[in-house]
C-alpha cells in the first residue's frame, strides 16, 4: 500500500488509539482507502507509528461499525457496498429518523427545535457555494441534529453508528449524485412537517427523502 494512499503520520502520543481509529475512518469515508482495499497491519502500524496492538483495537472498531469486512483467515479489507446494503442502511436510518420526527412532533414546545432545525437549514443553504465536502457534512449535521434534539442518547448513539457506512454509500455512487439528495428545500419540507406537530405527516416526509434517497445512490 503506498504511503500516499492515506494521510496517517505524525499522530501524537496522548490517544493513539483514537487518534489512529478517527485516521483510518476518515481514509475510509473520503475513499482514500478504497472499496476492497485489504489492509495489511504491518503497514499500517509502520505508517501510524503505532503497535499492533493498538492498531488492532482500531480495526476492531471500524468492524463493528461496518467500514471493514473479514474474509478469509479473518483477513480485514475496506467493505465494499452494493445496491441491496444501501437500501438496508438507508431502511434503518428512515426508522431511526421517523422516531426522532415523531418524538419532536410530540414535545409540547417545539420553538427550540425548530429553531435549531432552521439554522441547520441555513448551514446547508451556506455550503452550496463551498465544496461538495462541505455540502455533505451540512446535510450530515442536519440528520445528525434532527436525532440530537430529541435528547434520546440510544437513538443518537445508534444514528451516530450508522454515519461511517452513510458516508460510503455517498462515496459509492459519488460525490456529485450523493449531493444531488440535499436540496435545501426537501429538508425545509422536513422542518415544516415536525413544525405542525403531525407526527404521521412528519414520519412519511421523512420516509419518502430517505426512499427517494437511496433509489437515487443505487440508481
Amino acid at each position: 500500500m503506498a504511503a500516499s494512499a492515506v494521510t496517517l503520520l505524525g499522530l501524537e502520543k496522548k490517544s493513539l488509539r483514537e487518534q489512529a481509529l478517527s485516521a483510518l475512518r476518515t481514509a475510509i469515508t473520503s475513499g482514500k482507502l478504497a472499496p476492497g482495499r485489504h489492509l495489511v497491519e504491518s503497514e499500517l502500524s509502520e505508517m501510524l507509528q503505532i503497535s499492533r496492538g493498538t492498531l488492532r483495537e482500531a480495526l476492531r472498531q471500524l468492524e463493528q461499525e461496518g467500514l471493514l469486512s473479514a474474509g478469509p483467515r479473518g483477513r480485514l479489507s475496506v467493505r465494499n457496498l452494493d445496491a441491496k446494503e444501501i437500501r438496508d442502511i438507508y431502511a434503518v436510518r428512515a426508522a431511526l429518523e421517523s422516531l426522532a420526527a415523531r418524538t419532536l412532533c410530540e414535545l409540547p414546545d417545539r420553538a427550540h427545535v425548530i429553531e435549531s432545525l432552521h439554522e441547520a437549514i441555513d448551514a446547508m443553504d451556506a455550503a452550496l457555494e463551498g465544496s461538495l465536502e462541505d455540502r455533505v457534512e451540512s446535510d450530515m449535521e442536519f440528520h445528525r441534529s434532527l436525532c440530537q434534539l430529541t435528547g434520546n442518547e440510544t437513538l443518537l448513539h445508534s444514528w451516530n453508528s450508522l454515519e461511517g457506512s452513510i458516508r460510503m454509500s455517498i462515496m459509492f455512487a459519488g460525490l456529485e449524485k450523493g449531493v444531488s439528495n440535499m436540496s435545501v428545500e426537501r429538508h425545509r419540507d422536513i422542518v415544516t412537517a415536525i413544525e405542525t406537530g403531525d407526527a404521521s405527516l412528519a414520519r412519511k416526509t421523512i420516509r419518502e427523502h430517505l426512499d427517494a434517497a437511496a433509489d437515487n445512490l443505487v440508481a
